[in-house]
């Protein structure tokens, strides 16, 4: 059988791109189709036959891509998948819009549809560093690309969410089914700590979708100690607002990361995510997560026994629960052995078996 993956673009380490990772070892002789690849800030691909499209020889477009969305789709639709009887698409945006022959079978992995075109067109802007102009054009150009991403979904026969709240969301704006596979995390590099710290933790990509604003202002007002990892736009921003009890690590090494999450007390996370990595990350490392009521963390944490949740994304919410929260009483050992079926292993195998039953199905 052969098979090739496509993804969207390779400019960012993130839980999309682990997924990658993690079926090019599935599959390592296949080639990965991408709009553009910045070897400076993916590391891990050295020996994989990475296939970019023309837009890598453009001006600027590892550093302000967002000027180039009107020109991806007919990128991403010229990727020459000919000759391939399997392709799997990792995609949150246009890697599912390939176009493939009639004896290929195309599954999508579904990150999540595009926040930028349904209904979370606010927060992209606010995310962006692009400039005014674009901010200003952006509304039009996503009426374009909001009709491409329809027809788009056209194309795959078979979609995989990375949670069940992305598959809701897959059904509400595409009409689509799709089966769950929740993507691959790396909970055997974690280790518990034998001694807590006095802190607590949160971070990642500091963007403001995020909301880290509302737990600076909860712990502006206790003045307990707060360490925030990470870079982004929401940085300087956080940094000026936050008071001295409040730290800020900036980019910090996969080591360093899993011991300021295995001594914390507990991580917050107040955003809605797809899915969400660094809080599983943190339940690897035997710690609770104390987090928002909505997305993915609703599929990870077990309320009471990996973690607790606060109903409203308002710090008045968040500062209730922390007054009441025992940072002491979590089984670290039980919270650690919980988040185990996210593991990278359970990931190849669930995915292996799902497209080897899909294939068999196509073929018939």
């Amino acid at each position: 059988m052969k098979v090739a993956l496509v993804h969207d673009y390779l400019s960012q380490d993130g839980g999309a791109e682990r997924v990658l990772k993690a079926l090019h070892e599935i599959w390592p002789g296949a080639p990965i189709f991408v709009l553009f690849y910045d070897k400076k800030k993916i590391t891990y691909f050295g020996d994989a036959q990475v296939r970019e499209s023309w837009l890598k020889y453009l001006p600027f477009i590892k550093d302000i891509f967002q000027w180039y969305l009107p020109l991806m789709p007919m990128a991403t639709e010229q990727h020459d998948l000919r000759g391939y009887d399997l392709v799997i698409s990792s995609s949150s945006v246009f890697a599912k819009g390939v176009i493939t022959s009639t004896n290929t079978l195309h599954i999508s992995y579904c990150h999540t549809p595009p926040r930028f075109l349904w209904g979370d067109g606010n927060n992209y802007l606010s995310d962006l560093k692009s400039g005014r102009l674009f901010k200003w054009l952006l509304p039009a150009i996503n009426h374009h690309l909001r009709l491409w991403d329809d027809v788009s979904t056209k194309r795959v026969d078979c979609f995989i969410a990375n949670s069940e709240t992305v598959a809701k969301r897959i059904k509400k704006y595409y009409r689509r089914d799709s089966d769950v596979v929740f993507p691959p995390v790396e909970t055997t590099r974690f280790e518990t700590a034998s001694k807590l710290g006095d802190y607590y933790v949160c971070g990642g990509r500091l963007v403001p979708y995020k909301r880290l604003d509302l737990v600076v202002k909860v712990f502006n007002r206790l003045g307990w100690p707060l360490k925030i990892f990470g870079v982004g736009p929401e940085y300087k921003h956080l940094k000026k607002i936050a008071k001295n009890n409040i730290e800020f690590y900036g980019k910090i090494s996969e080591r360093e990361k899993t011991v300021l999450l295995s001594r914390a007390l507990a991580f917050i996370h107040p955003q809605k995510e797809d899915f969400g990595i660094t809080p599983v990350e943190a339940m690897s490392a035997g710690r609770p997560v104390i987090a928002f009521n909505e997305g993915g963390a609703t599929e990870t944490v077990i309320p009471g026994i990996t973690g607790v949740f606060f109903a409203e994304q308002e710090w008045e919410s968040l500062l209730k629960i922390l007054l009441d929260f025992d940072p002491y009483k979590w089984d670290s050992e039980k919270t650690k052995e919980h988040v185990q079926k996210f593991s990278v292993d359970n990931f190849k195998n669930a995915i292996q078996k799902l497209v080897t039953e899909k294939y068999e199905n196509f073929k018939v």
